[in-house]
């Protein structure tokens, strides 16, 4: 019988959060919202909530290539993103084991810290992040303190985050978005894309949100419009505007401060798939 609703084939590659708000399990609710099917490869076990990560299980190399290979063997990946990966043994296995789907648009989000603060990858691996993955990505998503981190340099002006962007280009990304979430004070959040020499900035209002799972979701909904055909400059664009709506109806299911994207309630605001 032939499929009455062809969707593109989406991948994560991440760590499970046992919380529900960021990880794998936000990255499916976000390629559920998109309309894309959404496949997972897990790299670590977290033992997570709003408040804290009290333990991280990492998952073993041949498991995390197994899951890639079925994956692949199964499925025509159109993009993919890898969001936890801990430390270099993961880093290989999964550049090795993505090599037969090079041809699918990459989105590398450099998780290095839990909103939590708990470290969620190794100072070690940032090498093999940058030498193994980074040239591989179709567009790497920092936040402002990875962007530091990556970037070897401390940031204190915007001229700042254009060298960083411009030493993560010469290493390989096809692009850079940094994200402007962690700018203390400002009225407004401005991510700003490097790409194909130009220069985009995607301005919302800052919302008195402390959000759960941000960085996940703008990866994952930038791969799964990615993977719908769009450019990446409109992926990027319609992905900001995605998560400034769920943050926009975020909610607190624990027992801290913390707000978990409603990824149902900014459906409405957007052109559904």
């Amino acid at each position: 019988m032939q499929n009455p609703r062809p969707r593109p084939s989406v991948l994560t590659v991440a760590g499970s959060d046992s919380g529900g708000g960021a990880g794998i399990q936000a990255d499916l609710k976000t390629f559920q919202a998109h309309g894309v099917h959404g496949t997972s490869v897990i790299t670590a076990v977290t033992a997570q909530n709003t408040r804290t990560v009290t333990a991280v299980h990492g998952i073993p190399a041949a498991q995390i290539r197994a899951q890639i290979a079925a994956v692949l063997d199964d499925f025509a990946i159109a993009a993919w993103k890898t969001g936890m990966l801990a430390d270099a043994r993961t880093i290989r296995a999964v550049a090795r084991g993505m090599a037969p789907a090079a041809a699918a648009a990459y989105v590398l989000d450099p998780v290095m810290i839990a909103t939590s603060g708990a470290s969620l990858l190794q100072a070690s691996a940032v090498t093999a992040l940058r030498e193994h993955l980074l040239p591989l990505a179709r567009v790497v998503t920092p936040n402002l303190p990875e962007a530091a981190a990556l970037g070897g340099r401390r940031i204190r002006r915007a001229s700042d985050l254009d060298r960083i962007a411009q030493d993560l280009l010469a290493d390989g990304a096809a692009a850079v978005l940094i994200k402007g979430g962690h700018q203390r004070g400002a009225a407004v959040v401005v991510d700003r894309l490097y790409c194909d020499g130009d220069l985009h900035e995607f301005v919302h209002v800052r919302l008195q949100r402390h959000g759960h799972g941000t960085g996940c979701t703008l990866a994952a909904a930038i791969a799964a419009n990615l993977a719908r055909g769009q450019d990446l400059p409109a992926a990027c664009a319609a992905a900001t505007d995605y998560v400034h709506a769920a943050l926009d109806a975020a909610y607190r299911p624990g027992r801290s401060r913390v707000d978990v994207l409603d990824h149902a309630a900014a459906l409405p605001r957007r052109r559904r798939p």
